[in-house]
């Protein structure tokens, strides 16, 4: 079959060809089969047919490469570093210690500077209540201990030392006191309406002449004061007057 093709090939090229070759004599339908197989021998043959208009085989294309997808930037995750642990505060009563660092003062004119008093410590007394009752009047401020506790009150002098009267106004050194009995907490002088009362005593005090003051606090009932210590405050800093 290739043989016949090549042949077929041949007269349909030398048909096609100018020349003085002698061929024989063929009618123009001959001709025209003879040539359109011709064609169509050479087209089915042909290893250039049916290709593109450029081969592009001989051309090494270049494999598209993906472009790698950029992973979204990975946030530093800062390590929470654990918190530290509160500071607890605990709430510990310092009264006591803060009143063993204050200092001692000798008295109480002293540590509040009030000239031309002298004021002494004369000893105490428990009451259930204030002042006693007499039977023939009745007291213009009297005051009851709370249920389980009695008054302790602090007896004081404060003299004239001199031949003139003398106004004593303890609120105009803004005095106030603390007690503390035993060595316990210290415990604030309760408020009064006493005109003897010696955180709140205003009054002149006659030439040569003394009154008598209390300072009171409240304290468990049957308790048997052994030391006292009278705490002095309205100063620069207080002190504490061991009157025990």
């Amino acid at each position: 079959m290739k043989k016949a093709n090549v042949l077929l090939c041949s007269m349909a090229a030398a048909l096609l060809m100018t020349g003085c070759a002698t061929v024989p004599d063929l009618t123009e339908t001959e001709k025209e089969l003879i040539s359109e197989y011709a064609v169509g021998v050479l087209l089915k043959y042909d290893k250039g047919h049916g290709r593109k208009l450029v081969d592009t085989a001989g051309y090494e294309t270049e494999e598209e490469t993906e472009e790698p997808e950029l992973e979204p930037p990975v946030e530093e995750v800062q390590e929470e570093s654990e918190p530290e642990p509160e500071e607890t505060a605990e709430v510990v009563d310092v009264s006591q210690d803060e009143e063993e660092t204050q200092p001692a003062v000798s008295s109480v004119e002293a540590y509040y500077g009030i000239p031309n008093i002298m004021i002494s410590y004369t000893g105490w007394e428990m009451a259930d209540s204030y002042p006693p009752q007499q039977d023939s009047e009745t007291p213009f401020f009297s005051m009851d201990a709370s249920g389980g506790m009695q008054l302790l009150v602090l007896k004081f002098n404060a003299q004239n030392l001199t031949g003139e009267d003398q106004l004593l106004n303890m609120m105009d050194y803004r005095a106030t006191f603390r007690v503390s009995v035993n060595g316990e907490a210290s415990k604030g002088a309760l408020a009064t309406m006493l005109v003897n009362d010696m955180q709140t005593y205003d009054s002149v005090i006659p030439a040569g002449s003394s009154v008598d003051m209390v300072s009171i606090v409240e304290v468990p009932q049957g308790t048997n004061p052994n030391t006292i210590d009278f705490i002095l405050r309205g100063g620069e800093q207080d002190g504490t007057l061991h009157l025990q």
